[in-house]
This record gives structure tokens, sequence and C-alpha cells, in this order.
């Protein structure tokens, strides 16, 4: 004989009642049910039982809907240095992107025409990004966030383009600007 636990505090036959109460008051929270279904049947069960027997039942709760036209409130002036003024473009996502002027500059340095082999996986510029976040930020490569290739990919190619000179010239040249 299979082991079937404990009868549950609301059976079944409790899901008319409940379905009642939730028709008699459509916008009334789980806390409020469950104090009707208890001055109705004297049962006093625990709220995730309580949950429960609702989604058993059939029974969703529907929001009241506000009431009125909703205003947004206006937004503040902000003034001096914001976001706005550095960020142009979505993918530059941290303060350490280079915008889109400045990628202009540096572009040639870092993209290899008329390459070899497998075309690269990640773009150049999204590579370049996580290499200034990581210099800017100080954290470790491993804590590269994840719109960013991974982090062994990005810390090869910092070594080699460090080996070769290439981020001195991109400071070079936007030093000149």
């Amino acid at each position: 004989m299979p082991k079937t636990g404990r009868p549950p505090v609301i059976a079944a036959g409790h899901y008319p009642l409940l379905t009642r109460l939730a028709h008699a008051q459509p916008y009334s929270s789980h806390a409020e049910l469950a104090q009707a279904f208890h001055a109705e049947t004297g049962i006093t069960a625990h709220p995730d039982t309580f949950a429960k027997a609702l989604k058993l039942a059939g029974i969703v709760r529907v929001k009241e809907r506000a009431k009125g036209s909703f205003q947004p409130p206006e937004s503040r002036k902000s003034y001096g240095y914001t976001e706005a003024h550095r960020r142009q473009l979505p993918e530059q996502r941290y303060p350490s992107c280079l915008t889109e002027a400045e990628w202009t500059l540096v572009a040639d340095l870092f993209e290899v025409s008329g390459g070899r082999g497998v075309p690269p996986r990640h773009s150049r510029r999204t590579l370049l990004d996580a290499c200034c976040y990581v210099v800017r930020m100080g954290c470790s490569w491993r804590m590269l966030p994840r719109e960013f290739p991974h982090w062994d990919n990005v810390y090869k190619t910092f070594r080699r383009w460090s080996a070769q000179g290439k981020f001195e010239q991109m400071h070079d040249r936007l030093r000149a600007q």
C-alpha cells in the first residue's frame, strides 16, 4: 500500500468556496481571501498552502487597474557632465568604451586588412573596449562583464597588442587630437 502523506488542509471540496470568494472579491489579496476563507470554514492555512490551493482551483489574481490618468513626473534637469555627453551608441555601455570619433582615429591600428585564416569571432572594437574596461576599472580579467567576449580571449588579445605597442600608438593619436 503506497504512502499518500498528510491530507491537504484545503481539500478539493473547498475549491467551489474559494471560487465563490474570489468572484465576490476580485481585487483582494491572498491574505484577504485567506481571512474570508477562515471566517467561513474556521480553517487556517499557511500562505503558501493557500496560494497553492488557489492555483489548483484555477484562480488567478487580477490586479486592480489604476484609476484616472497616470502622468509621469517631470524629469529633473541635470547640470554638468552627464552620461549623455559621452555615450553616443547603445554599444557603448561603459564609460571606458570608445566613442565613434575616438574609434575612427584608432580603427586602422586594430583592424587588420586582407587577413588570412578564420575570420574573427568578435569585433576588434569590442575587444578594445574590454581591454580599456579592465585597465580603467583595475579589476581582474575574470571579472569582465558578460557583454564582453570571454576573459581568456580578451587577455590574449591584450598581451598581443601590448607586445606590438598598439596601446601606446592609440594613446599618442588620441592625445594629439
